[in-house]
């Protein structure tokens, strides 16, 4: 259901669910158990999730969802399973590490959810993307609703979410629900080539970084504060201090240079 291979500092996890990458218990427990396994590791500053199939995620598993329908204890079975999906997306969210979602083929529902908790989303101009669970008498529980808000802000979830309104990457971008919209024949690449750059980045300040972005807009959050936390910690950090004496020595030493010249 999901491969993952390591490049250098980058995780990349690839999910392999014939045909649609649908999402059930499993395929959710094995996205827990990469986060497990890329957090721990302080070499891995990038976890990079795509998809092998045509879709990139199209959402919770219909077959689930009819063994849901068909019992009485079906309704709580169901809300159990977004509870489990709320809580890894949460881990993807706040991951001390950089998530990049890479959106080839369609990410729909469930789908378009776990792209949202990702840090960073690159989509195929031609992929679809929409939270449709409206137009079943549902609506997208695994944190849809806020993350899509949060994002794109209150106008535009509403006229995706209300509306169950589908839009390609293009229009994704456009929209603030994706960062970067690319034709398909080059998204592997250029997405591959994206997190390379990103896990060259030091890993704490990728973090630290990360952390004071989660408590801007918090209102019960000092994000003012958390900055001064952060640059504290960094100034003390080993691979700071290697990268800003080696800059201040550049600095120093081109100025010179051009005199001689």
């Amino acid at each position: 259901m999901l491969t993952t291979e390591r490049i250098g500092r980058v995780v990349v996890a690839t999910l392999s669910r014939p045909p649609v990458n649908a999402l059930d218990d499993a395929l959710i427990a094995q996205l827990d158990a990469v986060l497990d396994e890329a957090g721990a590791d302080e070499q891995v500053a990038v976890l990079h999730i795509r998809s092998d199939q045509k879709a990139f995620c199209a959402g919770a598993d219909l077959a689930l969802m009819r063994s849901c329908f068909a019992t009485p204890e079906g309704p709580e079975a169901m809300v159990d399973l977004v509870r489990r999906m709320q809580r890894v997306f949460a881990r993807l969210e706040t991951a001390p590490l950089v998530t990049l979602a890479e959106i080839g083929g369609a990410a729909i529902g469930g789908g378009l959810e776990l792209a949202l908790a990702c840090d960073l989303r690159v989509a195929a101009a031609e992929a679809t993307l929409g939270l449709t669970e409206v137009a079943l008498g549902l609506l997208p529980a695994a944190g849809g609703t806020q993350r899509l808000t949060r994002l794109a802000g209150r106008g535009v979830a509403k006229r995706l979410i209300l509306g169950a309104e589908l839009c390609n990457g293009s229009e994704a971008e456009r929209l603030g629900i994706v960062q970067w919209a690319r034709p398909r024949a080059q998204l592997a690449d250029w997405t591959r080539e994206l997190a390379c750059r990103l896990a060259g980045m030091p890993k704490a300040a990728l973090t630290e970084d990360k952390r004071c972005l989660a408590d801007a807009g918090e209102p019960s959050r000092d994000g003012y504060a958390a900055e001064l936390v952060a640059t504290r910690i960094l100034y003390d950090h080993p691979e700071t201090r290697r990268r800003v004496a080696a800059f201040l020595d550049r600095s120093t030493t081109q100025p010179r240079a051009k005199e001689q010249s």
